[in-house]
C-alpha cells in the first residue's frame, strides 16, 4: 500500500489556507491535525472532505456536538481505526 506524505507548507496554497481557516473558525481551535494536513496534497479532495464532515459534525441538529464526537469515536473503535481513535 502506498502512502502520502503531508505537503511541506500546505497553507501556501490559497485553497488549502481557506479550508484550514474555515476549520479553525468552525472548530474554534488553531490545531489542524495530520489527517487534514495530509489531505492538503489535493485541494479538491480536502475541500470535498471538509465540506462533508462539516455538514455532519458542525451543522446544528438534534444531537449536540459532544454526542456526535462520541458516536465518531464509537464507530472508529468498531472499525478498528487506530488513527481515528487516537
Amino acid at each position: 500500500m502506498s502512502t502520502q506524505r503531508p505537503p511541506q507548507d500546505p497553507e501556501s496554497h490559497p485553497r488549502v489556507k481557506a479550508v484550514f481557516d474555515d476549520m479553525r473558525v468552525t472548530r474554534q481551535t488553531d490545531f489542524i491535525n495530520s489527517f487534514w494536513r495530509t489531505l492538503a496534497f489535493d485541494p479538491d479532495l480536502l475541500e470535498r472532505t471538509w465540506h462533508e464532515v462539516k455538514q455532519v459534525m458542525a451543522k446544528p441538529s438534534l444531537l449536540d456536538p459532544v454526542t456526535k464526537e462520541m458516536i465518531f469515536i464509537a464507530v472508529s473503535v468498531a472499525n478498528a481505526c487506530t488513527f481515528c481513535v487516537h
